[in-house]
Order: structure tokens, then C-alpha cells, then sequence
């Protein structure tokens, strides 16, 4: 008896250092479980209205790929808020030099590679330098910035950095963009912001490409 209880303990103290099942599983079969891409079938009366609405120009969004898959299990507030992003990225007085620029911003705070993905290149279409971009992600003040990028800049820096705007930093976006621009610009980062919370949350991890600069740790 006193054998049986002393392999019985041994086994119990062996499987309890083992790590769980769970532990064990990688992080992209982790993914893959979160927010899995839905197919056209699968979808609900209220989803489908959604998705075909952001296929249409200039979205022209495909509802599997992130963020979209993830937005539509929601799809009232996905209607809601790329209503908002419809407005904040076309439809106000910034060039897309500068909207873009605002989006990178976001998505250096996140390190979300995948907003950087796709908005790195829109911003150098639309007029950014390239060396802008470059040394962002780099992890760095850029240099060569225009006037209106190195204020919108500091702004955004001293936001999401010092949780905080200077008097200095505010009179400048005032002098330059107004009370309605600040407001637009600052609710351009905060949709962002909310789509890096997607995107973490469903560990969507893009493909790199040679062409968009990889998202580098923050220097101090």
C-alpha cells in the first residue's frame, strides 16, 4: 500500500509540472481561433447590408480581413464607427499627406504593424517623405517634416507619451489647424486607436514587405 500511494504521488507531482495543454499551444493556432474569417453564407441580414456597403468605393473593403472580419460581429457598431472613419479620412479639410500621417501616429503608438502596413504606403501616395515614415518607424523624431506635420507631431507625441498637451504644443495646432481641426484630427487617432484594440486583441500579425519600413522599438 505505502508502495502504491508513494507512484501515485510521483505521478501527481510529475503532471502538475508539466505546463497545460493550453499553454503549449502556439500563438497562431491561438489566432486563428479569434474572430475566425466568416464566409458570405455565415453571414447575418444586418452583417451582409455592412459588408457590402464598405466593398463600395472608396473603401472597397474585403469583410474577411482584419479589421473588417472582426468589426462585423458587431455590425450596428461597425456601421457606426467606419461611418466615422469615412468622414475622418475623406471628408475633411486635410490632404491625405497629413490625414495619413495622423494614422501612423496611431499606429507608432500601438506598434501596430498592420495599420503601419497599409497606411505607410497611402501617406507616401499622398505626398509624405518617405524619410518621414522611415524614421517613425525607426523610433524617432522624423526629420524634414513640414510645418503642419511637425505640429500635428507634438501634439499627438505629448498625448500619447505624456498624457498631456503643453500650452505651446496646443496654440501651435490652434494656429494651424483651428478648434475644428484639432477636434478631427484628434477623432482620426482615436478611431485608430480603437482599431489597434481590435487587431491586438485578435492577434492579427501582417506579412512584412520589403517596401514598408518594420515598426522598430520607440527610443527613450
Amino acid at each position: 500500500m505505502k508502495r502504491l500511494f508513494t507512484t501515485m504521488f510521483m505521478a501527481a507531482t510529475l503532471l502538475a509540472t508539466l505546463p497545460s495543454a493550453q499553454a503549449q499551444e502556439p500563438a497562431q493556432a491561438q489566432s486563428k481561433a479569434r474572430f475566425p474569417e466568416l464566409t458570405s453564407e455565415q453571414l447575418t441580414p444586418e452583417q451582409k447590408k455592412w459588408a457590402d456597403a464598405v466593398a463600395a468605393p472608396p473603401r472597397g473593403a474585403n469583410f474577411r480581413a482584419p479589421p473588417y472580419r472582426i468589426y462585423m460581429r458587431s455590425p450596428e457598431l461597425a456601421e457606426r464607427i467606419t461611418g466615422m472613419s469615412d468622414y475622418l479620412r475623406w471628408n475633411t479639410q486635410f490632404p491625405a499627406r497629413l490625414t495619413e500621417f495622423a494614422i501612423l501616429l496611431s499606429a507608432r503608438h500601438w506598434d501596430s504593424q498592420w495599420i503601419w502596413r497599409g497606411h505607410y504606403r497611402l501617406a507616401v501616395k499622398g505626398g509624405l517623405n518617405p524619410q518621414v515614415g522611415a524614421d517613425l518607424a525607426a523610433g524617432k523624431r522624423p526629420e524634414g517634416m513640414q510645418e503642419d506635420e511637425a505640429v500635428l507631431y507634438d501634439l499627438a507625441t505629448q498625448i500619447y507619451r505624456n498624457k498631456n498637451v503643453s500650452d505651446a504644443a496646443y496654440a501651435a495646432a490652434l494656429a494651424k489647424f483651428g478648434e475644428r481641426g484639432i477636434v478631427e484630427l484628434l477623432g482620426l487617432m482615436g478611431y485608430y486607436d480603437i482599431v489597434a484594440k481590435m487587431l491586438i486583441t485578435a492577434n492579427a500579425v501582417p506579412p512584412k514587405e520589403s517596401d514598408v519600413p518594420w515598426l522598430q522599438p520607440m527610443a527613450k
